[in-house]
């Protein structure tokens, strides 16, 4: 029998918490492609000879790939074994850091991109893999870290580019990025045991097409429609609509709808979609106010590279609160860490309205902020794993983290309307108002308030599956 057919021994003692490590040191590489090229976008149009919409594809790029292939890659995991699939997905995004490296023109920049963003798909991959291979005493610390990475992994990757490319050359910021995920790939092919595909059948390439063409409509619907028109978005629904009807008669879904409909794992992704918009939202605004001339009134003028050193504690707050968060949940249940990170995350902004004009106010409402993602990411995956069979993690953790992936994009479309709608010229440059911030940082408080209702309805107990 294939080795990632077999059932595992979980791992325990040194040799568990180095499988945790390195599942999160991997997953926290994946989620640093939402950030990476931040620093670089003010220069990459001469660098590369295209305009500032181009450009802007090296983000959009990721964060579509990302999006529309972490239920695709779930479902391969279920099926041919999660730790193959992780080291696939490694040497995939490795490649594209290698070609952003080596990029001279914008084409294969947002082609190495758009497999960086095959990274994102490394955190659910790797809490199904960790349910396989941990004892379940460990598990739900080591799902809440590795969700953590999803934020964490976001504000590392600010201040690591501006450093880099700041002291060296912005080429290095993707070969450093290459090594690390080399790296990774090194240590979670000897670390790492097989973990093994539970689930039986065969893919379902009908299903992923259309998913991933319904998807792909719709984000670019969300991230573009103003400007291309609205025709992706009736695309979409076309293809989305086919896609619920084929997933109901088909023997082997990509997503068993069954599943996901439940009402625990239905609340729980409507939770995940609300938590990603609040947690963009702030990462798109604080920001902006700490970097926005003095001039300005409202702007505290600081430097790209101080900003990102700045959000460094608002990442670290987050590590924290997931380890807490496994606690929490193992008292009282993963419901209460999600419904008490909701309160934290709508605190945060909070202290951000009432303190937006002082660097410390801001700086202290993130990390806050954070704190709260840190209990509702460690929850938010705990949920899910609660509610599906071990056959149907890989998949079912990935709709999950598409759906927290759509909350972020539409956060970065909403914001950047409020943004560019409430400006006023200064110098002769459009910048946001002051009232255009506390707008964005007031739709965080309703956001989280959301999320907190959402998580009040999630059923306090879900059945815990133990077999396939």
């Amino acid at each position: 029998m294939d080795a990632e057919r077999k059932r595992v021994t979980p791992v325990t003692g040194a040799r568990a918490r180095a499988v945790i490590a390195v599942v999160a040191f991997v997953a926290g590489l994946g989620s640093m492609a939402q950030t990476l090229v931040v620093p670089l976008l003010g220069d990459l149009p001469g660098l590369l000879g295209a305009d500032a919409a181009g450009v802007a594809w090296t983000v959009t790029a990721a964060l579509l790939v990302g999006a529309v292939t972490s239920p695709v890659v779930g479902r391969l995991a279920d099926l041919h074994g999660k730790r193959r699939l992780l080291l696939l997905t490694l040497v995939l995004s490795g490649v594209g850091a290698v070609l952003c490296a080596t990029a001279g023109s914008l084409l294969p920049m947002v082609a190495g991109r758009a497999l960086q963003g095959l990274g994102m798909g490394l955190v659910p991959l790797g809490i199904s893999l960790l349910r396989d291979v941990v004892t379940p005493d460990r598990v739900g610390a080591a799902i809440a870290l590795t969700s953590s990475v999803v934020g964490v992994g976001g504000a590392f990757g600010l201040p690591f580019a501006a450093t880099v490319a700041q002291l060296g050359h912005w080429r290095w910021v993707f070969w450093g990025v290459a090594a690390l995920t080399a790296l990774g790939a090194v240590l979670a092919a000897w670390l790492v045991p097989p973990a093994p595909g539970l689930a039986a059948g065969a893919f379902d390439v009908v299903g992923a097409l259309t998913l991933t063409g319904g998807l792909t409509g719709l984000l670019l619907a969300i991230t573009r429609g103003g400007r291309w028109g609205w025709t992706a978005a009736g695309v979409a629904a076309v293809l989305l609509v086919l896609w619920v009807a084929w997933e109901r008669r088909v023997a082997s879904p990509l997503v068993d709808l069954r599943v996901t409909t439940r009402r625990p794992v239905l609340l729980t992704n409507a939770a995940a979609v609300v938590v990603g918009f609040a947690m963009y939202a702030q990462t798109l605004a604080v920001p902006q106010l700490l970097q926005l001339p003095a001039a300005t009134g409202h702007g505290l003028g600081l430097s790209m590279l101080r900003t990102g050193w700045l959000m460094l504690p608002a990442g670290v707050a987050m590590m924290g609160a997931a380890a807490g968060s496994a606690r929490l949940s193992a008292a009282r249940g993963p419901k209460a860490s999600l419904a008490l990170g909701a309160v934290l995350m709508a605190l945060g902004y909070v202290i951000c309205l009432a303190l937006p004009g002082s660097a410390a106010g801001l700086v202290l409402g993130t990390v806050v902020t954070n704190a709260g993602l840190g209990l509702a990411y460690g929850a938010i995956p705990a949920l899910i794993v609660a509610a599906v069979p071990p056959s149907a993690t890989g998949a079912a953790t990935g709709v999950n983290t598409l759906l927290r992936s759509v909350g972020t994009t539409v956060a970065g479309a909403v914001v950047g309307v409020v943004l560019t709608g409430m400006s006023t010229p200064v110098g002769g440059v459009p910048v946001p108002t002051r009232s255009a911030f506390a707008t964005v940082l007031a739709m965080g408080v309703l956001g989280s308030l959301i999320a907190l209702a959402t998580a009040l309805a999630v059923p306090g107990r879900t059945r815990r599956h133990t077999h396939s």
